[in-house]
């Protein structure tokens, strides 16, 4: 015996519905020819075999659909001659009897349904009549995937002669066409003979097919709601016939069915295809009914689902917006109280997104309530309560969801001050876990900094950094161990910038905000505090300027700056305590700065402090050399500025400078910094000098010697030649600024030294750089030589 291979289940549905496709392609051809010859009856007994097909139980649900939609399109063709004939004059009347005896109940019922319609379109008897024996009669398929189709059927054919007049016209005209109310009584009767078919579906075969079973119902769902879809497409539905009629019967129905799927589908199958005018009238209704539906019904889904659609009714461009006498937020609270209390089982998750559509729907149609985004909160924080859920893990669905409901009033009101106005936002902000509030403060700060939200009092300023204290400072339960350094870095700029917008614009609240902001940051740690203190150091030399532009009208503003120096002064020295020294010795040079040029009372003693300060910071904590000679030249170059300081506290600290630059441990570096001191000799300026230049040629030469001295030193000989050209730099400075200790004799001994010692230099890149140097120091010597400047002095007897 030959092998027959056995076929697979696709394979098997795909034979047995090209063979019944074969029968139908047959039988319609010779239906089409009987009719194409006037032989009616013949042609009908032919659309009976093609429709006896659909008998079938072998097929599944989306083979038969395939079937169904080849059998209905060929039954098109009868019903296009049918009505042909009945507008030529023939009776129809013993045709409605005669198809009632086909053998077979299935295909009886669709020629039944076929030969109604176009009855109904001859206008021979009552519309209503037939449409309610249509409807009736259909009970007698009982099998759910047939009787699904056989209504879907009658449902399609009758879309075009359904009654839609009101009471009162169908009147005034033949009352036995039918209203609008009978439209009504067909479909619902349709919908719930065909939604039990479908439930029904659930419940046959056996148990392990479950899945597979839901999946064939959900891909027949739409012809379920395509009852619904003809409900809404009726003109003469208002809102009164809606509401008694339409919602209270489907809803009923939906409700008692007890299936989830069914429940879930249909639900969301009323909320998209009825208008949004129906649904605001008829809330109240809508939510008690999600209230009773099973429990494994997604309610979440419905809700939001409604909640979405009214909240984008109420943002139309039209305006027309939700009606005064709609407590739209107030029904949904209580509604979605209700599903909460009678779904004990509920997962918190689903529960917080239903608040999350709520505060949406409160934004969208309330946007001027804080209150009822306060409330959504509270509520929130109250079934948290209720549920004991102390604190919720990051990774957590309900983190997820809560942070979401978070993020809503932070991103919609984008001002951080708004979202201080929520009583509830902190309490809530307590059961996230110490990651989730890192994240959601970071989210805080960066809103309230792209929006420039500016911080104008002191109270503000707390109530921000106690929300945020995971940014601040040290929780309860942060893990040490795991600390992104990147990410620190980037949370602790955050909040380094946040300090930009702490600004009242009243200067005495500005120093209690700089107080406030100095507490919180204070308790930090070390870590933070480099990132934190400094923003709020320039903060105060920036009101200590403030106070200086009030001085014609608050006459304590000199003590009031000095208090602010003492408040940078401690500051700057819990920096140093945590171990740095190069940021804070450039505050402590800022703030010398800073008093010299305010001039309040005392202002020399202070700027001698800072500077003094400075200096013991570069001798007791700064020891790498290079580190040293960046520090001491800062140094010099921010005393050089300042004019505040009498000879008696100008002297020691010039003195101070060049002995500093004298102790550096390499001879370069000793070098650079002794040249760099003698400016401090001749533009240094003194406030005896009242903004003149100190001129002391004297000792700018002894400056520059000496750097030629330690220069002669250097056992290198590029640097050492290098050197030569930077001290001739200096010395052409010193020249052109009209020193008479410097002379063109001098220049051209170091001219000549330079020329000298160059071309013995190894050629390379280095050496490069320095000819280069000093070609362009002879280049600027030339033009000066060629053409000197009206006041400046003559380079008469300069060797080039």
């Amino acid at each position: 015996m030959p092998n027959t291979a056995q076929l697979s289940p696709q394979e098997e549905q795909e034979k047995l519905l090209d063979e019944a496709l074969q029968v139908v392609k047959a039988q319609s051809f010779q239906m089409k020819r009987c009719l194409d010859k006037g032989k009616l009856m013949d042609g009908l007994k032919h659309a009976s075999n093609m429709l006896s097909e659909l008998r079938t139980s072998m097929l599944s649900p989306k083979s038969y659909y395939e079937l169904y939609m080849s059998i209905t399109d060929e039954l098109r063709h009868l019903e296009i001659y049918l009505v042909d004939e009945f507008q030529k004059g023939r009776k129809v009347a013993d045709l409605y009897e005669l198809v009632q005896y086909a053998g077979n109940i299935v295909p009886r019922l669709y020629l039944l349904i076929t030969v109604g319609v176009v009855y109904i379109k001859a206008n021979e008897l009552s519309r209503k009549d037939i449409l309610k024996d249509l409807v009736e009669m259909c009970r007698g398929v009982q099998h759910p995937l047939r009787g699904l189709f056989l209504r879907n059927y009658l449902l399609q054919c009758t879309k075009n002669v359904l009654p839609d007049a009101e009471e009162e016209v169908a009147a005034s005209g033949d009352p036995e066409s039918g209203t609008v109310k009978d439209s009504i009584d067909f479909i619902h009767l349709n919908f719930a003979e065909m939604n039990k078919l479908w439930v029904r579906m659930q419940h046959q075969g056996h148990t392990r097919d479950k899945d597979k079973r839901e999946q064939e119902r959900r891909e027949l769902r739409i012809l379920v709601g395509t009852n619904l879809v003809r409900l809404s497409q009726l003109e003469c539905v208002d809102m009164e016939m809606y509401k008694r009629h339409i919602l209270t019967g489907v809803l009923e129905q939906t409700v008692s069915c007890r299936d989830p799927i069914a429940q879930e589908y249909l639900m969301e199958c009323i909320i998209q295809v009825f208008p949004d005018e129906f649904h605001l009238q008829t809330l109240t209704g809508f939510l008690k009914a999600c209230a009773d539906l099973h429990p494994d019904v997604n309610v979440k889904n419905i809700i939001i689902a409604l909640i979405d659609r009214l909240a984008q009714f109420a943002n139309k461009e039209e305006g027309v917006g939700i009606p005064q006498d709609i407590q739209l937020f107030d029904i949904f609270s209580q509604q979605i109280s209700q599903v909460i209390q009678n779904r004990p089982d509920m997962p918190p998750e689903d529960i917080v997104s239903l608040q999350v559509a709520l505060i949406n729907l409160a934004l969208k149609c309330y946007p001027d309530r804080v209150d009822y985004v306060d409330k959504v909160l509270e509520t929130t924080e109250e079934i948290f309560n209720r549920l004991n859920l102390d604190h919720i893990e990051n990774s957590s669905a309900v983190s997820k969801e809560l942070m979401r409901l978070m993020k809503i009033p932070v991103d919609s009101y984008n001002n951080i001050l708004t979202v201080l106005q929520l009583e509830h936002f902190g309490p809530l902000f307590e059961y996230f876990d110490f990651a989730a509030k890192k994240s959601m403060s970071s989210y805080i700060i960066v809103n309230a900094l792209d929006n420039d939200i500016k911080i104008p009092s002191q109270e503000q300023v707390d109530a921000i950094l106690n929300l945020v204290a995971p940014l601040v400072c040290d929780q309860e339960g942060q893990p040490q161990d795991d600390i992104d350094p990147e990410d620190f870095a980037e949370e602790q700029g955050l909040m380094g910038r946040l300090i930009n917008l702490m600004q009242a614009e009243d200067a005495d609240q500005q120093y209690l905000i700089l107080n406030a902001a100095r507490k919180h940051f204070g308790n930090g740690g070390n870590m933070r505090i480099k990132y934190t203190l400094p923003p709020l150091v320039f903060a105060a030399y920036k009101l200590a300027f403030k106070y200086k532009e009030l001085e014609e009208e608050d006459d304590k503003w000199e003590k009031k700056c000095q208090k602010i120096f003492q408040f940078c002064h401690q500051t700057i020295g819990a920096l140093i305590k945590a171990e740095m020294a190069e940021v804070p010795l450039r505050l402590f040079l800022q703030g010398g700065l800073a008093a010299g040029e305010i001039g309040f009372e005392n202002h020399e003693s202070v700027a001698y402090e800072f500077l003094s300060q400075a200096f013991s910071l570069y001798e007791d904590e700064i020891s790498d050399s290079k580190a040293q000679l960046s520090a001491i030249t800062l140094i010099i170059a921010t005393f050089e500025k300042m004019k505040c300081f009498g000879e008696e506290n100008h002297e020691p600290l010039r003195t101070q400078c060049a002995l500093a630059a004298s102790k550096l441990l390499k001879k370069p570096d000793q070098c650079r910094g002794v040249a760099t001191c003698s400016h401090l000799f001749w533009s240094g300026k003194t406030r005896e000098s009242e903004g003149e230049e100190v001129q002391d040629g004297k000792r700018v030469m002894e400056c520059l010697k000496k750097s030629l001295r330690i220069a002669n030193q250097c056992m290198d000989s590029s640097v050492q030649v290098q050197l030569f050209v930077e001290i001739l730099n200096h010395y052409i400075y010193m020249y052109e600024k009209g020193n008479d200790q410097m002379t063109v004799q001098v220049l051209n001994q170091l001219i000549g030294k330079i020329r000298e010692d160059l071309p013995n230099l190894e050629s390379n890149e280095e050496t490069e750089q320095i000819n280069k140097h000093f070609q362009n120091t002879i280049e600027h010597l030339r033009l000066r030589q060629e053409s000197p400047e009206n006041d400046g002095p003559t380079y008469e007897g300069l060797i080039l």
